[in-house]
């Protein structure tokens, strides 16, 4: 099949390479304009332009999708099926009914559950026990479209908001292939999303990893694994940010803890500490302080004399 192919971040790229690997014509690769980053604001390409450029695929990088040129290159590539995965921009109608096939979106929930930009964090945070895969046809709503086909995930304890999107990553370069095979053969099969069985993944903020500890420890431990890599969970320790990158939730039922606030550190000891929530406690295992690389909880302590009924956050 003639593809087109396009993303943006590492979870399109291995969907893109096996693409080209079975066998498919992938004639044209969009992605973003390459980002400036770091101090000397370097543009950086896009992972996805990176793999397009190592497999010798022509790139194109629109500032807007539904401009004439981007649609007109498109139209010219004449394309059996566009291939979309986390690109970053919405495409328009006159896009959407270029292709034999149409177009088709890897995302990265069982919908209808988890549309929008951060499903992967979101069903972590959540406490889902699975998630997965969807290829769907794309249409003019967010994730609305007709589902195709799914391959479930499991959601493992200790996963983190990198380690499911790598599982997840994986398992859509696989169902696109069988998708596109399906569609190459007309044995594909649409079924309508239940919207009143939806949810929506709003995008993640650096805000959003501020931990309260008025909220049940278990919201925390999840809401810290949920947001590694970016942003990570934070809060302030002896009035300096620390990014909280690991904690366990400790036994609810320990006495000596009943009578602490929330915020209130409970427990010290070599390896780590321990702090109050409102339901159950939370154990501090890994953390980044402000200015300085990540550590374990108790190479922190070896620098900082932090003391029981003292508190954390605001």
């Amino acid at each position: 099949m003639k593809i087109v192919y396009m993303g943006t971040p590492d979870f399109a790229v291995g969907a893109l390479k096996s693409i080209a690997d079975a066998g498919h014509m992938v004639s044209l690769v969009i992605t973003q304009p390459d980002k400036a980053k770091g101090r000397s604001n370097k543009l950086v390409p896009t992972p996805v332009k990176q793999a397009a450029t190592d497999l010798g695929i022509e790139v194109f990088q629109p500032e807007k999708i539904k401009s004439n040129e981007a649609v007109e290159k498109i139209k010219k590539c004449k394309p059996d099926a566009i291939v979309v995965a986390a690109y970053g921009q919405i495409l328009p109608e006159k896009i959407l009914e270029i292709p034999k096939y149409g177009c088709i979106n890897i995302h990265a929930s069982l919908l209808p559950k988890y549309r929008g930009a951060a499903p992967i964090e979101w069903s972590i945070i959540d406490g889902c026990d699975k998630t997965g895969v969807t290829t769907m046809y794309m249409e003019k709503g967010l994730d609305t479209g007709d589902m195709i086909e799914k391959a479930e995930v499991i959601i493992e304890a200790g996963d983190t908001g990198k380690t499911l999107h790598d599982k997840l990553a994986v398992e859509g370069a696989k169902l696109i292939i069988t998708t596109l095979k399906a569609l190459e053969e007309g044995t594909a099969v649409r079924t309508k999303q239940n919207d009143e069985e939806s949810t929506y993944a709003h995008m993640l903020t650096k805000e959003l990893g501020k931990l309260d500890f008025n909220m049940p420890a278990q919201r925390l431990e999840r809401l810290i694994r949920g947001l590694i890599p970016w942003p990570c969970a934070y809060t302030t320790i002896e009035n300096k940010t620390a990014k909280i990158l690991l904690a366990k939730v400790t036994d609810e039922n320990d006495e000596k803890y009943n009578d602490a606030k929330p915020g209130e550190i409970v427990e010290v000891t070599k390896k780590n500490f321990t702090v109050k929530c409102k339901e159950g406690s939370l154990t501090i295992l890994n953390l980044q302080p402000e200015g300085k690389k990540a550590m374990d909880a108790a190479s922190y302590l070896n620098g900082n004399k932090l003391s029981v009924h003292t508190f954390v956050g605001e």
